[in-house]
């Protein structure tokens, strides 16, 4: 029997009003200290778009439709959000239900700079402007806030230690997993089959107790990384 104070499985995860969007967490972990880039930058648009939508399912404003046997597509559904950020890919998504290949190939074109610049309005990254050989107009990247280290201390902890995640550091592991940069965080988070087989968990929408939510969720973020899987493992051969 269910019980009275659980989740309803059509129910949608809440999310602190003050959390950032779940894209800006995707590109923060994706920028890497040591260098000052972004890693993935070739399929970083894929990447980003499906962090989008992943946000878009976390609030419950997407579904997934089937339409064979084999074929999904995935829909917005409930009111449009306010967020400049969002809600292109929402009216994108309400015109009518689309392959998740070509939303995130229609979305994420324009989403590494929108989001660069709330990072940095928001304190976690700032940009540094310089001069190469004193006359070539620069600008780096640094870390601005402690935000990205207690996310990898989150993701860290889900896929290491084992511990239940909540649904937002969920989909962060699925998609950093479905896009083929796991990698770039070790040793902080070791590349080990324990830990690839995990992150595959969390992509396929194998969540755990701890990340009771809408089963729509779930399906859409394990639609998501199907897409990404492939499209990672095309760009890798040259064909992407």
């Amino acid at each position: 029997m269910r019980d009275e104070n659980q989740a309803p499985d059509d129910a949608p995860l809440e999310r602190s009003i003050d959390e950032p969007l779940l894209v800006e967490d995707v590109l923060l972990l994706l920028y890497q200290p040591s260098s000052g880039a972004i890693a993935g930058e070739n399929f970083l648009y894929y990447v980003l778009g499906g962090a989008v939508v992943a946000d878009l399912a976390l609030r419950d404003l997407t579904e997934v439709q089937e339409v064979g046997r084999l074929v999904r597509r995935v829909a917005a559904r409930g009111d449009a959000p306010h967020d400049g950020i969002l809600r292109p890919a929402w009216d994108y998504l309400n015109t009518k239900p689309r392959g998740i290949r070509t939303v995130l190939a229609a979305i994420g074109p324009e989403l590494r700079s929108k989001v660069l610049d709330k990072l940095v309005d928001d304190g976690h990254l700032r940009r540094k402007r310089k001069k190469l050989l004193g006359f070539i107009p620069s600008e780096s990247l640094e870390l601005g806030s402690a935000r990205r280290a207690e996310l990898l201390v989150r993701v860290r902890a889900t896929l290491v230690d084992g511990t239940e995640p909540d649904a937002r550091t969920a989909a962060i592991a699925a998609l950093l997993s479905a896009s083929a940069n796991l990698h770039q965080f070790d040793p902080e988070i070791p590349w080990t089959s324990s830990v690839i087989h995990r992150a595959k968990e969390f992509e396929n929408g194998n969540w755990g107790a701890a990340a009771v939510g809408a089963a729509v969720t779930r399906a859409t973020i394990a639609v998501i990384s199907g897409a990404l899987s492939a499209s990672a493992a095309a760009n890798a051969d040259g064909r992407g």
